[in-house]
């Protein structure tokens, strides 16, 4: 187990065993067996994260939130197992996916496929493998590749953490510009499934309705974006620019006017305000 002083307090980072007895047979052949399982354990703040280990002794899978008490009580310290096993996998999976980075922020989407393909041999579930070898299949236009990577990654809760949230939005922006508008919609609303009160998610969501030609929907996001943050700034210039191109329905055009008369009166008389932890936006 690691532990690192903030603030004062020692905050843990490491691995912890749990065992559970469990039954095995009928009758007179049951026995008893002791199933021993690993997980690592990280504290953020308050808060004890706790995720198990795969095959390859690597974090990996779902998160849960336990408490202190729970950790004391439940769960036994692991240090050597975490030094010589984990922490040592964890270096080599981290290592991969920087180089795989690297190759593929430098446009050598091959080595970078190659780097990407090696982290998620260690785990598969690995966030930022995924958006990367996704990102480097879109970047090379194989929409093929990119929707199986597409598949994966919509089904896992930890891609739209705030900590990967600008890997997250690359993936969103590219879907839509290799012109997976369905996979892009779904995308999005698998993330504002997590996260309803993001503004700037909204904003996405109009952007690739704009693509798809249905204008209605597009506003009704720029003002659900507007009903979360009155002075969306770019919600604004959005509105204002199909104003512009005479792409409002008429049953729309009243709502709209009055949106953008009030959003702009809110931004002359208050200061811009960050959107920390939020998604960054598609561009317009």
């Amino acid at each position: 187990m690691n532990t690192e002083q903030s603030s004062g307090k020692t905050a843990v980072r490491g691995v912890f065993s749990t065992q559970e007895v469990r039954k095995v047979g009928t009758g007179t052949t049951t026995r008893k067996t002791v199933q021993k399982m690993y997980w690592f354990i990280e504290q953020r703040g308050n808060e004890l994260d706790c995720q198990p280990l795969n095959t390859n002794y690597v974090p990996s899978g779902p998160k849960r939130k336990i408490t202190m008490e729970e950790l004391i009580s439940k769960f036994s310290p692991e240090p050597e197992f975490y030094m010589n096993s984990v922490f040592p996998k964890i270096q080599e999976l981290e290592q991969a996916v920087n180089k795989a980075d690297e190759h593929r922020q430098n446009g050598d989407t091959f080595s970078a496929e190659y780097e990407y393909s090696r982290a998620l041999k260690v785990d598969v579930d690995n966030v930022r493998a995924n958006f990367g070898i996704g990102l480097t299949y879109l970047e090379r236009g194989d929409t093929d590749k990119a929707q199986n990577i597409f598949e994966r990654l919509v089904k896992l809760d930890n891609a739209f953490e705030a900590e990967h949230k600008h890997l997250f939005n690359d993936f969103g922006i590219n879907l839509r510009k290799n012109k997976m508008l369905a996979q892009s919609l779904e995308y999005y609303q698998r993330a504002l499934d997590l996260s309803p009160q993001d503004e700037n998610l909204h904003m996405n969501m109009a952007r690739v309705f704009l693509e798809t030609k249905d204008i209605a929907k597009c506003i009704e996001h720029l003002f659900k974006a507007l009903d979360i943050a009155p002075g969306h700034e770019n919600s604004v210039k959005f509105l204002a620019w199909l104003s512009q191109k005479n792409l409002i329905p008429d049953v729309q055009s009243q709502a709209v006017k009055e949106r953008v008369k009030a959003a702009l009166a809110l931004m002359r008389n208050q200061n811009k305000t960050g959107g920390a932890g939020k998604a960054a936006q598609d561009e317009p």
